[in-house]
């Protein structure tokens, strides 16, 4: 094969593979902005609210995670991480004597009769239903986040592959057409 050739050939498929890296880019931006974009807007209209810094927070198990959110509204997926694991699960944990709603339902199908523990399948029912929802948006925000970074690395490919196919271009002209691919190598001697 002619080097003129083999070298138009990777050249071409760099600047391929830099058009495959801007469109990648391209889409995983769109992909990051929508997430956010629907994220905040989701958990806007929610209207939660971080209780203030004070007797709420004081708990080891909340303070911690949720005092340098204190009294802000909840918008992005590490505040919804936040108040899922260390405010609603805590809550949760009390109300229900440490028992999940699958186990106080059980309980509760065992005693139909008993009231209170009617009420405590109803709290955790609705508490982790809360709290599954608000890890949803964590979760895609977290994905949101990742396709941010997936965009800046596609765009930083597409950068280097297009230098590296403008180098070639560049190489391709000092080529001579009659070169062959491999005749700069020394044959082997027996």
């Amino acid at each position: 094969m002619r080097r003129k050739t083999f070298d138009a050939l990777l050249t071409s498929g760099g600047l391929v593979l830099a058009a495959i890296l801007l469109i990648s880019g391209g889409l995983l931006t769109w992909a990051s902005s929508f997430v956010g974009d629907q994220v905040q807007t989701q958990l806007s209209q929610q209207q939660i609210f971080f209780p203030p810094q004070g007797k709420a927070t004081a708990s080891p198990e909340i303070g911690p995670f949720l005092n340098k959110y204190a009294g802000q509204q909840m918008v992005n997926g590490q505040q919804a991480e936040a108040y899922a694991n260390h405010f609603i699960a805590v809550h949760l944990k009390e109300s229900g004597g440490g028992l999940t709603y699958a186990q106080l339902s059980n309980k509760a199908r065992a005693n139909p009769t008993d009231t209170k523990l009617a009420e405590q399948v109803a709290t955790a029912f609705k508490g982790e239903t809360l709290r599954g929802l608000l890890l949803n948006a964590y979760a895609f925000d977290t994905m949101g986040r990742i396709a941010a970074i997936g965009a800046i690395g596609a765009f930083v490919g597409a950068g280097v592959m297009l230098l590296l196919s403008l180098l070639g271009f560049a190489h391709l002209r000092r080529v001579s057409p009659e070169a062959e691919l491999g005749s700069h190598i020394a044959p082997a001697t027996a």
